[in-house]
């Protein structure tokens, strides 16, 4: 005997609701990954405010859809022009910061979410919080040589300008051989600088040991050896340090031109280029 609706238990109707909610978010997921798949199209033709839409919907029907999230950050990011200080660009980078953040909430070690904070920070010329981003990833991602490679670039930046006013203040040309003049300024400096530049070297190495062809690593190595040269003791040391520097640009020319050969040669593939 078939019962009927006013003696369900009150079980079946919790279950009848649960189905019915259950079938509700699946509906919802589906529409979410449509958005999804539209927004992708969008994003592939460079199409980014289109592809926000889709993306928002999409995370706006599956708030627990990383992937969707992750595109919506990468397509604010997209739009977000390096050096422009206007107040819509500022704002694309705010809002990539912000979902890439919500990504990281889900997923505490996601790559891609990781690494395009680092950049978004260094593009900014936030160097010390790009540096701790890249060290997250790095913590993620041993192998990140991109990762290790920034952190070079950003010893070299940050030692740059004090180099560069105390040659002038020194009267010291740009040309000029080094170290610097002033014994006082320079210990000042070195005691500053000088660790910073010696772990500067260290992650350009720890690049170079990922990829022994990465020839921009090589080029930093150069920058990193010449200008920590301007605090070293005597000219003899700084000499001695040009000279090291001057191999890196050889290496890294001679590598740059075995890449362009091989990527000059008939089938060469993404891999051997």
């Amino acid at each position: 005997m078939s019962l009927r609706p006013s003696r369900l238990s009150r079980w079946s109707i919790a279950a009848l609701v649960a189905a019915a909610a259950l079938f509700a978010t699946s509906c919802e997921k589906l529409r979410a990954r449509d958005h999804l798949n539209k927004g992708v199209l969008q994003y592939k033709n460079a199409k980014y405010s289109e592809a926000v839409e889709h993306f928002r919907q999409a995370v706006d029907l599956d708030p627990t859809f990383t992937v969707a999230r992750l595109y919506l950050a990468t397509a604010y990011m997209s739009q977000y022009i390096p050096g422009a200080e206007s107040p819509e660009n500022m704002e694309m980078s705010k809002r990539a910061f912000t979902e890439f953040l919500e990504v990281l909430k889900q997923d505490p070690k996601d790559q891609v979410a990781t690494a395009s904070i680092a950049s978004l920070y260094y593009n900014q010329k936030k160097f010390p919080e790009a540096r701790e981003w890249n060290q997250k990833l790095i913590a993620i991602k041993p192998d990140s040589k991109e990762a290790y490679y920034t952190l070079a670039v950003i010893a070299w930046l940050d030692w740059l300008t004090p180099d560069r006013e105390a040659r002038a203040a020194m009267k010291m040309q740009p040309e000029d051989p080094g170290p610097l003049k002033d014994k006082k300024v320079r210990d000042e400096l070195k005691a500053k600088y000088m660790p910073q530049l010696d772990e500067g070297i260290k992650n350009a190495e720890k690049a170079l040991e990922i990829d022994p062809e990465y020839d921009d690593a090589m080029a930093y190595m150069n920058l990193l050896i010449r200008y920590r040269a301007d605090l070293l003791e005597t000219r003899e040391e700084y000499v001695k340090a040009c000279e090291v520097a001057d191999n890196w640009v050889q290496k890294s020319l001679a590598t740059k031109k075995l890449k362009a050969e091989k990527a000059a040669k008939p089938g060469a593939t993404a891999e051997t280029k």
